[in-house]
């Protein structure tokens, strides 16, 4: 993105879609295995249902990112923001994903995400596509605090991007990693202090 605006949809879209996959579908794999193993995807030509399942999920954070398309043009036609205000938008950005961390939306967002296979099996009826938005809807749930520090921090940082993603991995997969969010939280409050001091 540049200071003038993401730039066309489809060139946004095509690197936000490349970007999801590479941070999200490692955090997603357990569930995406899951859900083969529900569907009973053991032959070649079973696969279909999981790739369908795979699509729905990143279809889910297409969807945010046109949702940051949108409020990237925005601030993009903006006059442009003095230091001051940059700032001030960065610490909000820290402030409101340190609250997030804390709420008991996203510690049941998280809890889906790491245990998924009670939802697969009560929903083993329905359709492969909406099992995946709906897993990516509540995937987005558990890490929409931390996208929103990513953005803070730069989106299209490597480094950044790598960070976050281990984050998202160390919350999402890893033993103990639902004990992260309340730690992360505070430190991103403390950053946002920070940030204003």
């Amino acid at each position: 993105m540049s200071a003038a605006g993401p730039g066309p949809l489809a060139a946004f879209l095509g690197v936000w879609f490349g970007m999801s996959a590479a941070m999200m579908l490692p955090s997603a794999a357990p569930a995406i295995s899951l859900f083969a193993l529900v569907r009973g995807d053991r032959e070649r030509s079973a696969t279909i249902p999981t790739a369908v399942f795979v699509a729905g999920y990143l279809l889910a954070w297409t969807a945010v990112g046109l949702s940051a398309y949108v409020a990237a043009r925005a601030l993009g036609s903006a006059s442009p923001l003095d230091a001051m205000w940059g700032r001030r938008l960065e610490a909000g950005a820290f402030a409101a994903a340190g609250l997030y961390e804390l709420t008991p939306l996203k510690s049941a967002c998280l809890r889906h995400c790491r245990s998924p296979l009670g939802f697969l099996v009560r929903r083993r009826r329905t359709t492969a596509l909406r099992l995946g938005v709906e897993h990516g809807t509540a995937c987005i749930g558990c890490c929409v605090g931390l996208m929103l520090v990513l953005v803070a921090l730069g989106a299209m940082n490597l480094v950044w991007m790598a960070l976050v993603a281990g984050l998202i991995v160390l919350q999402k997969v890893l033993p103990y990693g639902d004990r992260v969010s309340v730690p992360l939280g505070i430190a991103f409050l403390v950053v946002a202090v920070g940030l204003l001091a």
